[in-house]
């Protein structure tokens, strides 16, 4: 088996409910050489303190309390905090199957360590108790082009190499939609991404839960149409995409600057919103969202 260290990279913020369970499944990981480092996001409950009584019985835990930032940019600062071979981000309140960190090493063991590169898999639904609610999209499509405009992996599946660390904190995003979206286009645009069709995280929903996965379509529509054109979340993919072309665009190949291009034009022009409306290629992984997105250009909100 591979010694090569992995830091599990875990941002908190009031977890004290869940955070034990996530803890341990990340302990009881089969892979051995694994340092946790956790970064507190300005908790106001216990969590802090179930932390350190965990730093009493294992030696590879660390804690970082700082200010709240919010957790993209708390994922971001903890990238800083830890050298290591491989990182894997981790939420407070999932359940970690005990053979993730394993398939993840192996998987990017066999890839160009020179480049990006990521590794993830499926993740399953369960409520608050951990009861079972369903399974998590399988046999995941993905492409440079539909990285744009959705992330087909959440970031507590991922595992990525030094080299995508190092290249976030280099040139660390003014702004992004979401970290492991941040982290999945370098990979996408510039490396390598090794997907594994299997489960390899138990995904708690909770209401408070920042993202849309394991809702049922209707009220899935409904958070895209809420976040996505009334809160102006359409403007912030586009300001992804803008940030990514100012930082990496000469290191992309032709072929996805020709992409970037197309869908990272600022200035709004009906020849161009047909042209991106009538892209011959799929922009999204579902037809209805494939749908939606090419309205949504003809109306010029992206």
């Amino acid at each position: 088996m591979s010694n090569k260290k992995v830091a599990v990279v875990m941002s908190t913020y009031n977890g004290e409910k869940f955070i034990k369970e996530q803890l341990d499944s990340i302990l009881n990981q089969t892979y051995p050489n694994i340092e946790i480092v956790v970064r507190d996001d300005g908790s106001k409950d216990n969590t802090v303190n179930i932390i350190k009584e965990y730093q009493k019985k294992y030696d590879n835990i660390k804690l970082y309390e700082g200010e709240n930032l919010g957790f993209i940019k708390s994922f971001f600062e903890l990238l800083k905090l830890v050298e290591a071979d491989y990182y894997a981000y981790a939420d407070q309140d999932d359940i970690w199957l005990e053979e993730k960190i394993e398939l993840a090493v192996n998987n990017l063991n066999k890839l160009d360590d020179s480049k990006p590169n990521m590794s993830f898999g499926n993740s399953d639904y369960y409520d608050e108790n951990m009861k079972f609610i369903g399974r998590g999209p399988r046999n995941k499509k993905y492409s440079f082009l539909r990285a744009l405009f959705s992330c087909v992996t959440q970031g507590m599946t991922m595992t990525v190499n030094k080299k995508t660390r190092d290249m976030i904190i280099d040139n660390m995003p003014k702004s992004c939609f979401f970290h492991d979206w941040w982290t999945y286009l370098l990979c996408i645009g510039m490396g390598n991404v090794a997907y594994s069709n299997e489960t390899v995280v138990k995904y708690r929903r909770r209401k408070e839960n920042a993202t849309s996965e394991g809702q049922g379509y209707f009220r899935l529509l409904v958070w895209r149409i809420k976040n996505l054109l009334v809160n102006d979340g359409m403007k912030d993919i586009k300001q992804q995409m803008i940030n990514y072309k100012n930082y990496y665009y000469y290191q992309l190949s032709e072929e996805n600057r020709k992409i970037l291009d197309i869908f990272s034009e600022e200035s709004y022009s009906f020849p161009l919103a047909v042209k991106k409306a009538f892209y011959p290629k799929r922009l999204r992984n579902n037809i209805i969202d494939d749908f939606m997105i090419r309205i949504i250009f003809l109306l010029g909100v992206l």
